[in-house]
């Protein structure tokens, strides 16, 4: 790894960091492990897959770096919190395992990390639980290995879905590596009309979500 990168930015999914390593070439070596590293000047990007194993294998990727930063989708989990937002959170919540831990300068909403794509039920819980604005699969992950390295912590989302849409069928999506199974997905919506609409939907707010997760996180590097 480059003796500059300060930063590692931290996804699950290559889609998630596309904008920001636009026309960069990810690291050959690592590619047949299911990792997508890229480097910059001051940041080092990985996604790796769904789910805290691969965030293990993401932050190992990256190496020695001063701040690790979970970035990515997240969904709301309360009303206000539009899908297309993108937000800092100041703690983040292992649902399994009751952790805490704070991220950033602590002062940002809460969000929930969940082992599975979280419905509209689980989003309602854990708004009322653990007084969740978001919630994802991979930031606790990230900040655990944040705290044992005794490095820096920041987790950032675009929200990709509100409170009140239903997500938790995509679960059965869930590939190998943590990867999301497209083709299966395609295949699935393909002879189901009716979910057409929704599909449509997610896409675009999620897109919009990733353009404004990317102008802030260039805004991060930016500042080192």
């Amino acid at each position: 790894m480059s003796g500059s990168s300060k930063i590692a930015i931290i996804a699950a999914l290559p889609r998630e960091i596309a904008g920001l390593v636009r026309g960069m070439r990810a690291d050959a070596a690592l590619l047949k492990d299911g990792v997508w590293l890229y480097r910059m000047n001051g940041a080092v990007v990985v996604a790796a897959g769904m789910g805290a194993e691969r965030v293990a294998v993401a932050v190992e990727a990256a190496g020695d770096v001063e701040t690790l930063i979970s970035v990515g989708l997240a969904g709301g989990c309360r009303p206000g919190v539009a899908a297309g937002d993108v937000m800092e959170a100041g703690l983040v919540v292992d649902v399994a395992t009751g952790e805490r831990f704070v991220a950033g300068d602590g002062s940002g909403p809460t969000l929930a990390t969940v082992g599975a794509i979280a419905g509209v039920a689980e989003k309602a819980r854990l708004a009322e639980t653990f007084g969740a604005v978001m919630v994802d699969m991979e930031a606790a992950g990230v900040a655990r290995i944040a705290l044992a390295k005794g490095v820096g912590f920041r987790a950032i989302k675009g929200v990709s879905d509100g409170y009140d849409f239903e997500l938790s069928a995509l679960a059965k999506f869930e590939g190998e590596r943590g990867s999301f199974r497209t083709g299966a997905f395609a295949a699935y919506i393909a002879v189901r009309p009716w979910t057409w609409g929704k599909v449509i939907t997610l896409g675009r707010v999620s897109a919009k979500g990733l353009a404004g997760l990317e102008v802030v996180l260039r805004s991060v590097i930016a500042e080192g």
